[in-house]
């Protein structure tokens, strides 16, 4: 992502970073763009960074970013890494337009639907997020009032020792299933040892790429002609 800011000429005064968690590329953009404003925003008071450092600590604010306490108008980038796909994206596109200046620019990193497709077949497709297609998020920006959407896609591949290594590090890294229609009771050993058998020691990640500008408001047009009755 911050390569794809190479390609863009935009000199932001504020930079959101939503779904920010510790914020780990706020010494990048603020690199990138010294005389901006950064603001962190996540959900997780507890992942947010702390105001150790007050000068080089980014502005934290604690909010889902599907309903932002920000004004609108006020952003001029919004940034979202790896993020997104915890969230409702047609909800998210419709506040990051709101929130961002005219001009302004939205760019984001996400999952596609064959992020971990290995685990998914072990497992049961109900016990795997399922991940929205770029395609179709290219037609929720247009729809939330973008325009000139580009959106790319990559594919990583990795390998662990064994499939409970790969469970292990799903765990460690929170991307546990969080999906409103999940299991709530006890799956069983008999179900963790067959998902142990069953899942191989690679998965898969779609990575999704996107970015849209906010179009500036449309000029009025104001007719010069009287209407004769």
């Amino acid at each position: 992502m911050l390569e794809r800011l190479d390609y863009v000429k935009i000199a932001p005064r504020r930079i959101l970073d939503a779904g920010s968690g510790p914020a780990r590329e706020a010494a990048a953009l603020r690199k990138r763009y010294p005389k901006a404003q950064l603001i962190a925003l996540d959900f997780s008071l507890a992942l947010l960074p702390k105001k150790r450092w007050l000068r080089r600590t980014p502005q934290s604010i604690c909010a889902d970013f599907t309903r932002m306490p920000i004004a609108a108008g006020a952003i001029d980038l919004v940034w979202s890494n790896m993020a997104l796909h915890w969230s409702e994206p047609r909800a998210a596109f419709g506040e990051f337009e709101r929130v961002l200046a005219s001009d302004g620019l939205l760019m984001f990193s996400t999952l596609g639907p064959d992020t971990l497709k290995e685990l998914r077949d072990a497992a049961g497709p109900e016990r795997v997020h399922g991940f929205i297609d770029m395609h179709d998020l290219g037609d929720m920006l247009v729809g939330a009032g973008f325009s000139a959407p580009v959106m790319e896609m990559e594919m990583l591949s990795l390998s662990y020792a064994s499939g409970e290594r790969l469970l292990q590090d799903l765990r460690l890294s929170g991307q546990t299933l969080a999906r409103a229609d999940r299991a709530r009771g006890l799956a069983g050993g008999g179900f963790a040892q067959r998902l142990r058998t069953a899942l191989k020691s690679s998965a898969s990640f779609e990575l999704v790429y996107g970015h849209a500008w906010k179009a500036a408001p449309k000029a009025k047009t104001v007719s010069v002609f009287k209407r004769i009755p």
